[in-house]
């Protein structure tokens, strides 16, 4: 492999693709009918920003958008937070999905660890959700109730979501490998009254029964009044041991040959539910609607990642993760979405390549981590796999380093479009990322997002060109949160995202915007911690961890290594006369395994004296971070501000021996 030196070109778009891309049919269409014309991306998206009535009107029209209501305008109210999208219209999600149908082809491919690859026409999808949407109903759910899914990346989970969508309810759902106290503080705030969930799944070639947690679940959520099964690790599950159970075949069967409706809703009536980290204290509810992420959506899939009729899309993710919630609004686009649940790394790093030669992809979709990991594995998925419909490779969860684009070009595939993405669970879609016309730049982010008015700010907030600042959004977009549930006078929301620099949102990523319009993302600027695609907050591991009786104290960090992977120390404080031996390792793990993820265990557990911690108390997660990344104490953190200054210490001694 070549040398890895950023902003090293890679790729060109031909001057057919450019031509044949979904952008190039929008701007062409913004010429003959607004009158519009664009000399470049940068232009457009100039516009796209400071016009945003101009642009979302258009999104709207190109794209087609059913509303049974007019809308009064495009913006009623600018303020962050507070934004007030197309009022008077009223719209539905799901019914979206299926304007572009297909009758007998497929919507949905999918594979699993369990299951052998098949599909799902369109004309199945439209029986199964119409048959579930009454299936709902007849539980007594209607518009604005809640229901949550605790199921893994299979069809039933996408059928599930629109059926509730149809009926305007409101979505929310969580991984099976999400252990019992992390789904319950995620759930239980949202008071659901029906809980979809699979027996078991499998992961790695190993068998995991989710019963139990299930009739757990029933007993630490109250307001649940029926709990759907769906047979998944087995054909007949046994629910004995749960209470007011409803079999998701018999459900189906029970409501054939129902025809699907929509009900048809405000602009900003809920559409889901999807949740922070948790970095401190219980995670962040965020309330997204059913029309602001439908325009995002329809955007993201047609003009940024050019999807259409005859695609066949795919991203690695889980139900817990918002890359689950846009995979599924591929198809808006009338493309296939493939759907894989498992380990990607089993029986070996093969797995997904597998899987896209036997599905035809055309899209695939990871992150930056199972890229590294590939490249790592020294595995030649364009050598060993017939890839020659794929034509694009997106990126996200972490920046990808350049010998990450390199490796892609030199062992996947020569002419295909690399597009690396950023953006996050609280607009549930990446506002920095791929743009077909444009040229592909090692470690590079190709674009700003069209109708994302995306910026560097530096300390006094000045937006900076060419420099490392923080990223903020300075103009509302429709998918920004409604409002996080439970907030009821907006404070927790203010505090989140606008509290450093008033009507600005705030991300919490540092980036550089290049003079050319391409970004480079340097990585979080607070404490969360993504590994292999599952955002979790630490506090949610300290959970886990502080279940272990020896375990007074604990912290945990992630740090970036220079090949694009990172090394996951866990720090524990014992109890007197409790000693760190293998034995009680193990059971920490198996703490971490069972009620937080199986993602998060850390690289290695170490014994320190002391978590230091600040004088209200709260634990120095990013100071520690940066300690053991080389910076000095004194830089890090202010020991005057310490309620143990001294515990900074040995975690210098720690620093450049870990990993």
């Amino acid at each position: 492999m070549t040398e890895s030196v950023e902003g090293t070109l890679l790729w060109e778009p031909s001057e057919e693709s450019k031509k044949n891309s979904n952008i190039s049919r929008y701007t062409r269409w913004l010429e003959s009918e607004k009158n519009l014309s664009f000399g470049s991306y940068n232009e457009l998206w100039e516009w796209s920003v400071n016009d945003l009535e101009g642009f979302w009107a258009s999104v709207w029209e190109y794209c087609g958008v059913v509303s049974s209501k007019p809308y009064d305008e495009v913006l009623a109210k600018r303020d962050m937070p507070g934004a007030e999208w197309f009022p008077g219209a009223e719209l539905n999600y799901a019914e979206h999905i299926f304007l572009r149908a297909r009758a007998e082809e497929s919507a949905i491919i999918h594979g699993s660890e369990i299951r052998p690859l098949s599909e799902m026409s369109w004309d199945e999808l439209r029986e199964r959700v119409a048959a579930f949407a009454a299936g709902l109903r007849s539980l007594g759910v209607g518009r604005g109730d809640r229901v949550v899914a605790y199921l893994p990346n299979v069809p039933e989970a996408v059928v599930a979501f629109l059926a509730t969508a149809s009926i305007g309810a409101v979505w929310s759902s969580c991984s099976p490998d999400f252990g019992a106290s992390s789904v319950v503080d995620r759930f239980r705030q949202i008071e659901p009254k029906v809980l979809i969930t699979v027996d078991g799944y499998r992961y790695g070639g190993k068998d995991h029964d989710r019963m139990e947690t299930v009739a757990g679940l029933q007993a630490e959520i109250p307001s649940l009044e029926h709990t759907v099964v769906v047979p998944y690790l087995n054909e007949a599950p046994d629910t004995s041991g749960l209470e007011n159970v409803a079999h998701w075949n018999e459900l189906l069967e029970d409501h054939r040959c129902v025809e699907l409706a929509f009900e048809r809703v405000p602009f900003d009536h809920p559409l889901w539910v999807l949740y922070s980290s948790g970095t401190t204290g219980l995670p962040k509810a965020i309330v997204q609607g059913q029309g602001g992420i439908l325009l995002e959506h329809l955007k993201k899939a047609d003009l940024h990642i050019d999807l259409g009729p005859g695609d066949r899309f795919f991203w690695f993710t889980t139900t817990g993760w918002m890359m689950w919630n846009l995979l599924v609004g591929g198809l808006l686009s009338g493309a296939t979405v493939l759907l894989y649940d498992g380990n990607p790394g089993h029986p070996d790093m093969n797995a997904l390549w597998s899987f896209a030669e036997a599905s035809g992809m055309t899209c695939f979709g990871t992150s930056a981590s199972y890229i590294t990991s590939c490249m790592n594995a020294g595995i030649e998925p364009g050598r060993d796999h017939d890839l020659s419909k794929l034509k694009s490779m997106g990126s996200t969860g972490s920046p990808l380093p350049p010998e990450g684009f390199e490796w892609v070009y030199e062992h996947v595939k020569k002419d295909l479009w690399l597009f690396s993405t950023s953006g996050g669970t609280d607009l549930c879609t990446a506002f920095i990322g791929g743009v077909p016309v444009l040229s592909v730049w090692a470690g590079e982010l190709q674009a700003r997002s069209l109708g994302a008015k995306v910026e560097a700010f530096g300390e006094d907030g000045a937006s900076l060109v060419g420099e490392v600042g923080e990223l903020v959004i300075t103009e509302p977009m429709p998918s920004m949160p409604l409002y996080l549930w439970g907030d009821e006078d907006g404070e927790k929301y203010r505090d989140s995202y606008f509290d450093k620099y008033p009507g600005v949102w705030r991300h919490g990523d540092w980036i550089r915007i290049k003079p050319h319009g391409g970004c480079v993302i340097y990585g979080r600027s607070d404490s969360t911690i993504n590994r292999g695609g599952v955002r979790m907050g630490t506090s949610e591991i300290y959970s886990a961890v502080e279940k272990v009786e020896e375990v007074a104290d604990s912290l945990v960090v992630d740090i970036p290594k220079q090949d694009g992977n990172s090394f996951m120390p866990l720090f524990v404080v014992l109890e007197e006369g409790a000693e760190l031996d293998d034995e009680l390792k193990g059971r920490i793990k198996k703490s971490i395994r069972e009620n937080a993820s199986p993602r998060h265990v850390p690289n290695e557990i170490l014994a320190v004296p002391d978590i230091p911690r600040t004088l209200n108390g709260k634990k120095l997660e990013v100071p520690v971070k940066k300690i053991l990344s080389g910076q000095s104490p004194e830089k890090a953190a202010s020991r005057d501000s310490l309620s143990n200054p001294g515990s900074l210490d040995r975690f210098a001694e720690l620093a450049g021996n870990l990993g």
